[in-house]
């Protein structure tokens, strides 16, 4: 059988003039987009314009919520409330939802952003409270989170579907948790050695840690982050690598 793997990447977060990566770019490359809901970043337009160059590309789109958290471009931790966040999330998907009907195209999936994403893959509370507002909303729609996080295991007890994703351009400890952005090394900046670990991952099933360990990851779904110097070509890369080896690049919503 053919392998297949998804490649997402966040977009729809410019603000305005204030412009964030290269949607258009990005968008050739990967097969799901994590599109900003107005709470960590992007405007109106923005998030309109992304949703409709994503339709034409035939890339599937989901809803990247967040922290209410422009300042900190949905990277600083909050002890939000359980209803509070529950309130916020769906908010944010039925936003998006309705800026992509306008645009042509569903909302397929839900992945949090930043500080969220990284605190409900072991918060239970926090985690719970997303995993509700989807469930309220929507609940036909996957949950995008750390593979091998508690979440996961959370999620489907709760009738929730879920996709493990992991991460492209960040170093891993032996347990499985990404490494700080605070540490050094965190994220990896070599297109060509990002690639070869993208293709440990779907033939081997895991990574090499900062510790020097092999750490099994089962992913359905790679994160290619395209907001930083070089994450174009990068993205790219990765992209080829895995195609070069007979891996087909494939959104995680379709069976083929």
């Amino acid at each position: 059988m053919l392998k297949k793997i998804d490649l997402n990447s966040d977009l729809g977060e410019s603000y305005g003039q204030w412009k964030m990566g290269d949607d258009a770019a990005i968008l050739r490359v990967v097969s799901s987009a994590n599109v900003a809901c107005g709470f960590h970043a992007g405007s109106p337009d923005g998030i309109l314009e992304t949703l409709r160059a994503a339709a034409a590309c035939g890339v599937t789109v989901g809803a990247h919520v967040s922290y209410p958290d422009l300042v900190g471009f949905g990277r600083r931790n909050m002890d939000v409330a359980s209803e509070e966040l529950i309130a916020d999330v769906i908010y944010q998907i039925g936003a998006l939802q309705g800026l992509a009907k306008a645009a042509g195209t569903p909302v397929r999936y839900v992945k949090p952003h930043g500080a969220l994403y990284n605190t409900i893959a072991a918060n239970e509370r926090q985690a719970l409270a997303v995993i509700d507002a989807i469930k309220a909303v929507a609940p036909e729609l996957p949950l995008v989170a750390l593979a091998g996080a508690p979440i996961i295991a959370l999620a489907h007890s709760r009738g929730l579907n879920t996709i493990a994703e992991a991460f492209a351009d960040r170093a891993y400890h032996a347990d499985g948790t990404l490494v700080s952005r605070r540490e050094a090394g965190a994220v990896l900046h070599d297109p060509q050695q990002v690639a070869q670990r993208m293709l440990q991952l779907v033939t081997e099933g895991g990574v090499a840690s900062v510790e020097g360990t092999f750490t099994a990851i089962a992913a359905d779904s790679i994160c290619v982050h395209g907001d930083s110097p070089g994450a174009i070509d990068m993205a790219r890369q990765v992209r080829q690598i895995l195609e070069s080896h007979g891996i087909a690049i494939r959104s995680f919503v379709d069976p083929a």
